[in-house]
């Protein structure tokens, strides 16, 4: 276990992915200073978690929270006008939210927490999900007018998925917390060809062709 300064938010980060954020709030300026204050002894990782709808950060603790996020690594900060920072972040790795620490002495919120091992599954099954979900992938972005930029690995793969699609919070927060890569990559193959079937009833996407073979 391990205690980690939380940034609660309205969205989801992955590990791999990148969050840029505008940081104003006088609790989370001092989380900013604080991390780069002690960045000689310690990366300066904070922990993104969602916020589950209906709840107010700081009211209902952990209730109010989802219970799996990801560490945020601080990559870039710049100082604005009016103590206000630009930071750019990447996700690390997953970690179970344990208890709210209600000893620590800092205005922003501060969590013990546990963080996640990253088991992989059946290695044949993930072959073959990682190139089903790629082909699903690779047409869903092609048929939008995007170019996809598609990890080479299949674990990477799996958390590619909300940013290739466009995912709400709920869906966002079930890939995360899925609990291998086997699991993660089966999910985002259903949730792209949902999507994909959403769009195409609209008149939005076409079918492109796929790889013979085919998973559930």
């Amino acid at each position: 276990m391990a205690t980690l300064p939380l940034f609660p938010l309205g969205t989801v980060l992955m590990p791999g992915g990148r969050l840029p954020l505008q940081i104003f709030e006088p609790r989370y300026v001092q989380l900013l200073k604080d991390l780069l204050d002690g960045q000689d002894e310690r990366l300066p990782v904070f922990g993104v978690v969602a916020i589950r709808e209906g709840f107010e950060v700081g009211e209902d603790g952990v209730r109010a929270l989802h219970p799996v996020g990801c560490g945020a690594l601080l990559v870039q900060a710049a100082a604005l006008e009016g103590e206000r920072f630009l930071v750019v972040s990447e996700g690390t790795d997953r970690f179970r939210l344990d208890a709210i620490d209600e000893s620590a002495d800092t205005p922003y919120t501060t969590a013990r927490v546990t963080w996640l091992t990253e088991p992989d599954g059946d290695a044949g099954t993930i072959t073959l999900l990682a190139a089903r979900l790629r082909a699903e992938l690779t047409a869903f972005a092609a048929a939008t007018g995007a170019e996809p930029d598609l990890p080479a690995d299949d674990r990477s793969l799996a958390y590619a998925v909300p940013d290739t699609v466009s995912l709400d919070v709920a869906d966002r927060q079930r890939v995360l917390a899925s609990s291998d890569t086997e699991s993660r990559l089966r999910l985002g193959l259903q949730l792209v060809r949902r999507e994909r079937e959403f769009a195409s009833a609209l008149g939005a996407v076409g079918r492109a062709p796929l790889p013979p073979f085919s998973l559930n």
